[in-house]
């Protein structure tokens, strides 16, 4: 499984950003997604996370209200859509991948999980 994200960039306070992530290697729908991100000085943090069958979506707290997580199995796409984003969402968004979970979502720390795409720097301006 390889791992691609994709569209940040520089927003300001308020607005709104989606991301990709697209995979390639193994059968897309046959594992779940996940997304983090890791802002300078801190530790990296789970955001979100869609299971291989879609039905199952995971959030963190501190997102739930204003990021929402999709796949788009056609496309072997994960996305995450965040709205009101604000300077403390200012980070390297992450997706990764654990394909030896068997499709479901066994762990929201970033160290189980092993395969992750390279990143992409979200900057959000006050």
């Amino acid at each position: 499984v390889q791992l691609q994200a994709s569209g940040g960039g520089l927003v300001q306070a308020g607005a709104s950003r989606r991301l990709s992530c697209l995979a390639s290697g193994r059968a897309f729908n046959s594992y779940s997604v996940a997304w983090f991100r890791q802002a300078p000085g801190k530790e990296r943090e789970f955001l979100a996370a869609v299971r291989y069958g879609t039905s199952r979506l995971y959030y963190s707290d501190s997102v739930k209200d204003r990021f929402i997580v999709f796949r788009d199995n056609a496309k072997s796409t994960v996305y995450l859509q965040m709205d009101s984003l604000q300077p403390e969402d200012t980070a390297i968004y992450y997706c990764a991948a654990d394909p030896t979970a068997g499709g479901v979502v066994r762990s929201f720390l970033w160290k189980d999980y092993p395969v992750w795409g390279q990143g992409t720097l979200v900057t959000v301006s006050s």
